[in-house]
């Protein structure tokens, strides 16, 4: 299927002293590239090797997402993971909130240099979701997430509906990441927005709670709401996550 203008992928070669260290990033349920595109950009100006996979389900429709299990989307970013690091000396992997359990799932699994996360998700504001298993036979889905955003004129290009189905499975998925985070050796930074519709403070509770083998930095955001990337503190997440991947790669830069 054809995605949506504006929702490709991004890759970056990397250049310069960084272009051993790659970053993977990833976006947000029902979103698209679109979220993290000048993150990516400021990273590979920087002369990272950077890749920003479109996840499946997402960037067409919302129906294509509905048929789409959470295993695809950790697939594919596990597949641009394997893709990055066979040409760099580490990897550190990066998202926005189902980006970030992504993310955070990645890195209980793969010898990641550091995690970088916003807004990470890993429970559900809505109480209704917990039942979307049986919801999803009679709702096919609800009004969309997107866009909560601050700053005026952005838009994020999520999907105007919400599959109930997928949302079942990103139950799944947290739940899944949750239990994994004990694994979770390189050190997390978590940027963390003060208000934010999307996702709840017991998501950083989860994450405080569950990182038993890591080190945890937040950053509390002032003046974003949920997607930060493209908010007004996106100059604040660009310059402390490089300051950041710069600390934890310091052994491996060229």
């Amino acid at each position: 299927m054809t995605s949506l203008p504006g929702a490709d992928a991004f890759h970056s070669e990397g250049h310069g002293p960084n272009a051993g260290v790659g970053v993977l990033l990833s976006h947000g349920f029902t979103g698209s590239p679109v979220s993290l595109a000048a993150w990516a950009r400021s990273l590979a100006d920087r002369g990272y090797a950077v890749s920003l996979p479109l996840l499946p389900g997402h960037g067409t429709s919302w129906q294509e997402l509905a048929r789409t299990p959470w295993q695809r989307w950790y697939e594919e970013y596990d597949r641009a993971y394997t893709v990055l690091q066979e040409r760099t000396a580490c990897v550190v992997s990066a998202g926005l909130s189902m980006g970030g359990a992504l993310a955070l799932r990645l890195a209980a699994q793969r010898p990641v240099a550091g995690v970088v996360v916003v807004n990470p998700g890993l429970t559900f504001a809505d109480p209704r979701a917990r039942y979307s298993g049986a919801l999803k036979y009679v709702l096919r889905s609800v009004p969309a997430i997107g866009n909560d955003i601050r700053l005026q004129g952005q838009d994020e290009g999520a999907y105007s509906r919400t599959p109930v189905a997928a949302v079942h499975q990103l139950g799944r998925l947290f739940r899944d990441t949750a239990a994994s985070l004990p694994n979770v050796a390189a050190p997390v930074l978590a940027f963390r927005s003060r208000v934010d519709a999307v996702v709840p403070e017991s998501s950083m509770d989860v994450l405080r709670g569950g990182l038993v083998n890591a080190e945890l930095e937040v950053v509390p955001l002032e003046n974003s709401y949920h997607v930060a990337t493209m908010d007004h503190d996106a100059p604040l997440i660009f310059e402390r996550s490089h300051e950041f991947i710069q600390r934890v790669s310091a052994g491996v830069r060229a």
